[in-house]
């Protein structure tokens, strides 16, 4: 599913580098309105909730699909590496932190679980791979369509074995 892009009012974002950090939370209350709405995105409803640890419900997501952005709606290196898998028409699971009650907590989870606590955090087939620059890198190199092809051959022969 694709995400569309959501404004947040009030909202500073710094970039430095490959990184986007959120300066404040002003205006996270709009965003999720709008999320609502149907404009923003629609994470997992699962996400945002503080009954299962972060974690663990990172790792769920990772493993349940082939790509994965952690990603700030108004920030630019995310925007970035969505547009690099929409343009090899690879679809991604992305989630919003920024959109998220509780998205500060994944985004503390995922600084143990890949030592940075800047977004983009991007997975494929499982692993985490870097930021935007790093997947620019991989796909510049011919490396990245590959380890997404890995990923969907294995789960299409997890399919086969299941049906059998």
């Amino acid at each position: 599913m694709y995400w569309r892009r959501a404004v947040l009012a009030g909202t500073r974002f710094i970039q430095s580098g490959s990184r986007c950090r959120s300066s404040s939370t002003a205006g996270l209350e709009e965003a999720r309105r709008a999320a609502a709405s149907g404009m923003g995105n629609s994470t997992s409803s699962s996400f945002g909730t503080p009954a299962t640890a972060p974690v663990n419900q990172i790792q769920e997501t990772i493993s349940d699909n082939c790509v994965v952005i952690f990603s700030k709606t108004s920030c630019s290196y995310c925007t970035m590496a969505k547009k690099i898998f929409n343009d090899m028409n690879v679809n991604y699971k992305a989630v919003e932190l920024d959109m998220l009650e509780y998205g500060s907590q994944f985004q503390d989870a995922l600084y143990k679980m890949t030592g940075e606590r800047t977004v983009p955090r991007i997975f494929v087939n499982g692993t985490f791979i870097g930021g935007a620059t790093d997947t620019h890198r991989l796909h510049k190199e011919g490396k990245l369509l590959p380890l997404v092809h890995q990923c969907y051959l294995k789960k299409s022969k997890k399919e086969e074995i299941s049906v059998m």
